[in-house]
């Protein structure tokens, strides 16, 4: 456990005096905030929103498509 705890604490200790570190840190927290609002404004679910209206839309096109076969 300690040794973990000591490889850990070097790690720090080299991203905190690395830039190249702490820039590619700041995109993945960015990369993480695109998500979030991506997230929010789509939804996740398809009871509401653009999921709601696509699930309508691909409904409204095979059920074209199936009678059009069907025809």
């Amino acid at each position: 456990m300690l040794k973990l705890y000591i490889q850990t604490t070097e790690a720090f200790k080299r991203l905190r005096s690395d830039n190249d570190g702490v820039v590619s840190f700041e995109y993945v927290i960015v990369a993480a905030c695109i998500v979030a609002a991506v997230s929010a404004a789509f939804g996740t679910g398809t009871a509401s929103g653009i999921g709601s209206v696509l699930s309508a839309s691909i409904t409204t096109i095979a059920g074209k498509v199936a009678t059009a076969v069907s025809a």
